[in-house]
C-alpha cells in the first residue's frame, strides 16, 4: 500500500520535476560546460580545448573586478540598511491605530511601481542638466552645500544614488513581511514584560526581535541573493553603458559578454555566472549556519 502511494506521489511531482529539470538543472549544467570550453566560437559552435582559461581571463579582467567591487558595495550597504529601516518602520506602523491602512498603502506603493519609472524619477531628483541643478542639489543649496553631479559625477555620488534607489525599491516588501510578523506576536508577552516594568527598548530587543527572527533571517538571505543579482536598477539610473560609468555589476558583466557590442563570448559569460553562483551559494550557506545559532523558531 505504501509503495503504491509512493508511485502516486512521484506521479503528482512529475510535472514539477520536469519543469525544474528543463528550466533549472539543464541550463546550469550547460553553463558549466560552456565555462570550460576554451576559445569557443559562437558561429561554428567549436572550441579548441577544455580547461579553466575562461575563469582565469574573467578573474583578471578589470571590468569584472570593477563589477565585483560595485556588487559587494551594494550588498554590504543595502541589505543591512534596508532591513533595519524596514524593521523600524514596521514597528512604527504596527503601533499606529488611526490611518494605519493608509500608511501601509503609501509605504507599499514603490513595490508595485515599475522599476524604470522609479529610476526616471530618481534621475529627475539627482540629475544635473544644463537647465536645472536637480531637486537634490536645490535642497543642498539651502544648506550651502553642493552642487554635486550624482549621475555623471564622482563615483561615491553615483554609488550613493544607486544604494539609495535600491533601498527605496526593496524596502516596501520587507515592511510588508515584517508588519505581518509583528502582528503574529502574542500580546501576552508584552503584558508580562510591562508587569516587570520593562522599557520599550527592552521589549523590542528581548521580545520583538527574537519572536520575528525567522522573518528577519528570511529577508536577509533573500536580500543578499537579490543584491548580488542587481542590474536593472543600475540601468534605470545610469543607462545601458554601465562600464563607461564605472557602475557595472556582475550580472551586467555577464549580459555584456553575451549581448553587448563587444559581446558574443558565452564562455566568458558562463564563467562569470558560475563565479556569481559560487559567491551567492557561499554567502547563503554562511547565513544559514549563523541563523542556526541566532534565529529562534
Amino acid at each position: 500500500m505504501t509503495e503504491k502511494n509512493n508511485w502516486k506521489a512521484w506521479l503528482y511531482l512529475l510535472p514539477t520535476i520536469l519543469l525544474i529539470g528543463v528550466f533549472m538543472i539543464y541550463p546550469l549544467v550547460d553553463v558549466v560546460v560552456y565555462s570550460l570550453e576554451e576559445n569557443y566560437n559562437f558561429v561554428s559552435q567549436s572550441f579548441t580545448g577544455v580547461g579553466f582559461y575562461n575563469y582565469q581571463f574573467v578573474l583578471r579582467d578589470p571590468y569584472f573586478l570593477k563589477a565585483i567591487k560595485n556588487t559587494f558595495i551594494v550588498v554590504i550597504i543595502t541589505v543591512p540598511l534596508s532591513t533595519l529601516i524596514a524593521l523600524l518602520i514596521a514597528v512604527a506602523l504596527n503601533s499606529i491605530k488611526p490611518l494605519k491602512n493608509i500608511f501601509q498603502t503609501i509605504f507599499f506603493l514603490p513595490y508595485v511601481t515599475n522599476t524604470i519609472a522609479v529610476g526616471l524619477v530618481f534621475m529627475i531628483i539627482f540629475d544635473e542638466t544644463p537647465y536645472s541643478i536637480g531637486f537634490a542639489n536645490l535642497v543642498m543649496s539651502l544648506f550651502k552645500m553642493g552642487p554635486i553631479d550624482f549621475i555623471d559625477g564622482p563615483y561615491a555620488a553615483k554609488m550613493f544614488v544607486l544604494c539609495f534607489y535600491i533601498i527605496w525599491v526593496v524596502m516596501p516588501f520587507k515592511i510588508l513581511v515584517l508588519l505581518g510578523s509583528l502582528q503574529s506576536v502574542k500580546k501576552d508577552y508584552y503584558d508580562a514584560a510591562a508587569v516587570d516594568q520593562a522599557t520599550r527598548f527592552t521589549m523590542f530587543t528581548k521580545i520583538t526581535v527574537p519572536m520575528i527572527s525567522p522573518y528577519i533571517s528570511y529577508l536577509i538571505i533573500t536580500g543578499f541573493i537579490g543584491a548580488f543579482k542587481q542590474y536593472n536598477d543600475a540601468v534605470a539610473l545610469f543607462g545601458t553603458n554601465l562600464d563607461s560609468q564605472g557602475m557595472n555589476t556582475i550580472v551586467g558583466y555577464v549580459y555584456n559578454m553575451l549581448y553587448n557590442e563587444t559581446g558574443g563570448y558565452p564562455s566568458y559569460a558562463s564563467s562569470a555566472a558560475i563565479i556569481l553562483f559560487v559567491i551567492v551559494l557561499t554567502i547563503t550557506v554562511i547565513n544559514l549556519n549563523v541563523n542556526k545559532r541566532t534565529v529562534h523558531y
